[in-house]
């Protein structure tokens, strides 16, 4: 017996010993993180839902802004910024990154990320889906939304620069869990979408990477959680101010640990809704995530080191043809948003100013060793995007973050073009677009993804 319990001690103290050595062997990166508040003064108008005739007046859940930076000066720090916002222009996040590399010159734009957490119960953000409503705002609610629009690129400076002061030695790691209540809403029938309808089967990812931060003594510092579906757990009805589900996980995770910032970022999921919708499901799908959280934290997550590489291109994609003004008037007797954004396309052509005929496309990549290649794309991307990707550089080798640095629209695939409906053409009309994207448009994405990534870093296994 005396054998035997020496014997198991030695297999115990053989075990922390490895374990020691193992977490010794980890890489140290300097991370730090920040979070401020982001609630609007009311009443608001909120962004999301065209049929919102009436500012809110009432704030269920308060809105945040967070921000983690990874990295030492002598490496090139790289920082991440998640608003709880529908979207965000290339104006503010290029506003947001000369502010940041005016304190911290060394930082190149390449290693700032702007992204939305794509909320549908925040206010509308100035620069951002122009014709949402169909209308024309009130001077006194757009000096609303202006007001907002300023405060919120001031905390987007301030969390990215107050998490490059907070940076301090972690030891980064992720893992890869699921969740189940994205599905997807295009209903095709015979090849062409016929409306939104929950369509088990229909192209959907149901990933959930995660990121931690963990300081020396283990405890967590930050975490960056992404998933690729839409906030919009509440209804246009409810016209209150609210995080949606992204906002409400994050606030969970965060209790879970004190002291913690918790950033949720968006994968493409512009063709995903959750489901079941409604006020109380939000907690329900905060908490689906926020557990699966706590479940990856309790097993075996991969060690990271610091960002590598970080490249970033802006790329020009064409939109699909040339409307005629004989087009834009015969669609004035259409029902918005049809007859407003023709409306508004015939004031541009007679004020002399040509109808867009491209969008301006950002694509960032940061690459940690041979580890894990994060992807930033602009725009609401449709789940295919993601699926592809994953295929072709490797499902445990890459995470695809949506709604970055610029949101000029819908981002349909190659697929969502052919069968047509809201995801390829008819969100354009909010958006102040006369037409649907180039047919190519999936492949010039996916093309400058591969372009940006080191050589051999698709080969590699």
């Amino acid at each position: 017996m005396t054998t035997t319990l020496a014997l198991l001690r030695l297999l115990v103290l053989s075990g922390a010993f490895a374990v020691t050595l193992l977490r010794a062997a980890e890489p140290i990166v300097p991370v730090g993180a920040a979070r401020a508040d982001i609630t609007p003064d009311l009443p608001i108008q909120l962004a999301g839902y065209q049929q919102r005739t009436t500012e809110a007046t009432r704030v269920v859940a308060p809105l945040h802004v967070r921000a983690l930076a990874i990295g030492s000066d002598a490496d090139g720090p790289v920082v991440l910024v998640a608003a709880e916002v529908i979207a965000v222009s290339e104006a503010l996040s290029e506003a947001v990154a000369n502010a940041v590399r005016l304190k911290h010159p060394g930082i190149t734009r390449d290693r700032i990320a702007v992204c939305a957490t794509h909320q549908h119960n925040g206010p509308a953000v100035a620069g951002t889906i122009p014709f949402m409503f169909s209308r024309d705002l009130s001077p006194d609610v757009t000096g609303r939304l202006d007001k907002f629009a300023a405060m919120l690129q001031e905390k987007m400076v301030a969390v990215a620069l107050a998490a490059l002061a907070d940076r301090r030695p972690a030891r980064l790691s992720w893992a890869e869990g699921r969740a189940e209540f994205a599905v997807n809403r295009r209903l095709i029938v015979e090849g062409r979408h016929t409306g939104y309808k929950a369509t088990p089967g229909g192209p959907v990812n149901h990933a959930l990477p995660v990121l931690r931060a963990v300081d020396a003594d283990g405890a967590v510092r930050a975490v960056l959680v992404n998933y690729a579906c839409h906030c919009t757990v509440l209804k246009g009805g409810e016209n209150f101010v609210h995080p949606d589900w992204a906002g409400d996980a994050a606030t969970r995770i965060e209790s879970a640990h004190t002291g913690a910032v918790a950033l949720v970022a968006i994968g493409c999921g512009a063709d995903s809704d959750p489901q079941p919708r409604g006020l109380p499901e939000v907690a329900t799908h905060g908490t689906t995530v926020a557990r699966e959280v706590a479940r990856l934290f309790a097993g075996e997550m991969r060690p990271l080191g610091r960002v590598t590489s970080a490249t970033f291109r802006a790329i020009e994609i064409p939109l699909a043809r040339t409307v005629p003004r004989a087009e834009l008037e015969e669609r004035l007797k259409g029902k918005p948003p049809v007859a407003y954004a023709a409306a508004q396309f015939l004031k541009r052509i007679d004020a002399g100013r040509p109808l867009p005929a491209s969008i301006r496309y950002p694509v960032q990549a940061w690459v940690f060793g041979d580890e894990l290649a994060m992807v930033f794309l602009g725009g609401e991307v449709v789940a295919e995007y993601g699926l592809r990707l994953r295929r072709e550089l490797g499902a445990s080798r890459v995470w695809v973050n949506a709604y970055a640095n610029h949101v000029p629209c819908y981002i349909p695939s190659t697929q969502v073009l052919a069968e047509g409906g809201y995801e390829a053409e008819l969100a354009m009309d909010y958006y102040g677009l006369p037409t649907r994207l180039a047919p190519d448009v999936e492949e010039r994405i996916v093309r400058t993804v591969h372009g940006l990534l080191p050589p051999g870093f698709s080969e590699v296994r």
